[in-house]
């Protein structure tokens, strides 16, 4: 799959939320925020760009904590909720250390391999968020870092925003450009016409499903 139609965009959006509100996550999930292209009305979208706020695992709420060392990854009951694990290992991934990786998991349970999907994850709110990447990416110079300041709240906390998938499926929300959405935060206009070009060049290069975690 290569891109999305609007509606099937939304639709997707839609079985994202009601997944989480169905099934147990590797971690608790605060907040679904949908960002980029889908929140200016393209269509097709060539990238879902998703945002999940999760909550970090100071202490494993499973029925069960008893890790099975079967799984040959760290962090089990740790960085993932242990009975997760044993109800969906399928979907139980590590980082290049061989630590369950949160993100990864979510991505597993949440997404398919090849759909053209850009996933967020952090503990920190998206709006939070978007002023720390920027910072970041300002100090480090590498504006692909930047976190789209233009996204919509689809799910807080177990509700959804019936008005928010409205808006989504009728191209009802009036949002600038990526530069002049820079500029908001106080990017000077060259140094925002540079970064949104570098953005839009980095998402070009990405394919399938991507995957980006971050603690804040």
């Amino acid at each position: 799959m290569s891109e999305f139609s609007r509606e099937d965009a939304v639709d997707r959006l839609e079985t994202l939320v009601e997944t989480v509100e169905r099934e147990r996550t590797p971690v608790p999930v605060r907040e679904i925020w949908a960002f980029g292209d889908i929140a200016l009305g393209l269509d097709p979208v060539e990238r879902l760009d998703v945002y999940l706020t999760k909550d970090v695992l100071m202490r494993d709420d499973s029925q069960s904590t008893d890790v099975d060392e079967e799984y040959g990854i760290d962090g089990v009951g740790q960085s993932v909720r242990a009975d997760w694990a044993a109800e969906y290992p399928e979907y139980l991934r590590a980082n290049a250390n061989g630590h369950a990786a949160p993100e990864k998991c979510l991505a597993a349970q949440l997404l398919g391999e090849d759909e053209p999907i850009h996933l967020e994850v952090c503990n920190a709110g998206f709006e939070d968020n978007v002023t720390q990447r920027l910072r970041g990416a300002k100090l480090r110079e590498d504006y692909t870092q930047l976190l789209d300041p233009r996204g919509v709240c689809l799910w807080v906390d177990g509700t959804k925003s019936e008005e928010a998938f409205r808006k989504l499926r009728e191209s009802d929300l009036a949002l600038p450009t990526l530069s002049a959405a820079l500029e908001m935060l106080g990017m000077e206009e060259t140094e925002a016409s540079e970064a949104a070009r570098e953005v839009h060049a980095w998402r070009e290069q990405q394919e399938g499903v991507t995957v980006r975690g971050d603690v804040v």
